[in-house]
């Protein structure tokens, strides 16, 4: 393969768990979401390669299949002084704009690198380009609609999962989506519930709508990933509606599922459609 485009896309299947990946020399991909999964950031570290390029592939194929609207990508640590990457990160853009689901792609780097350069002169549809990471965040930030999220904080009880079930109805009568309110409803139920258990911490569930597209977003603060072979969390003061039915229901109703680590645990998302 080689290390100017993306690698031709092969299938994949959920859950689509995304977790950093840097070899002991330093070279990889850091990833992190923010409580909504609505905006990514990934962050490239070493000297551009094959093998780099191979987990930038990987790790933007599994940012693309979930809900996010935006994806920074974070180059300052990217050993790249002639910007011999250009064509990859490029296609990538395209990539992500043309997707059933457009998500805009920024990049942010020092505004004297070769790479900031060839990508502020690349024609036609320019990629955005800072060179801050927390510049790109606010830009963004202000380009994303609220008017198709809904979001609410929760506490670790049990009547917290009835809660979340209520906003699932505010967001389906809002968004005229009553086709989808009992899938999400189970969906929901589920990650609440594991929220409540497992992580016992307080946790951030958001909807989102892209078009017939319902996501589900839930954050809590303990970073160990959910497996869809896990047990069913159940507690003796949870009623029978309230308690949990293994994230196998999730992997079965949802058209897509994972996981993704945030700067203080993670979010657990599925999209419902």
């Amino acid at each position: 393969m080689t290390a100017d485009r993306p690698a031709r896309a092969q299938p994949m299947e959920p859950p689509y768990l995304l977790s950093a990946v840097i070899s002991r020399r330093g070279v990889g991909v850091a990833v992190t979401g923010d409580a909504g999964n609505t905006m990514v950031e990934i962050a490239a570290h070493g000297r551009w390669s094959p093998l780099l390029c191979q987990h930038l592939t990987a790790t933007l194929r599994l940012c693309l299949a979930g809900p996010s609207a935006a994806i920074i990508v974070d180059l300052h640590d990217l050993g790249d002084p002639y910007g011999a990457s250009l064509p990859f990160w490029v296609a990538s853009a395209q990539q992500a704009r043309s997707g059933s689901a457009p998500v805009h792609l920024a990049f942010c780097l020092p505004s004297a690198a070769a790479l900031s350069r060839r990508l502020r002169g690349v024609q036609g549809s320019q990629p955005s380009v800072f060179t801050m990471v927390p510049e790109a965040r606010r830009a963004i930030a202000a380009r994303i609609s609220r008017a198709d999220r809904i979001q609410a904080r929760l506490e670790p009880r049990p009547a917290s999962v009835k809660a979340a079930r209520d906003l699932v109805t505010e967001a389906c009568r809002a968004w005229h989506l009553p086709e989808l309110r009992h899938d999400t409803w189970l969906v929901v139920s589920e990650l609440a519930a594991n929220a409540v258990q497992h992580a016992r911490t307080d946790f951030i569930i958001t909807l989102s709508r892209s078009g017939t597209r319902l996501h589900v977003a839930v954050h809590d603060c303990v970073s160990r990933f959910p497996r869809p072979g896990e047990p069913s969390p159940t507690s003796p003061q949870a009623s029978l509606d309230e308690r949990g039915r293994g994230l196998r229901l999730v992997h079965t109703i949802a058209s897509a599922w994972g996981a993704i680590p945030t700067r203080d645990g993670k979010v657990v998302w599925a999209t419902v459609t």
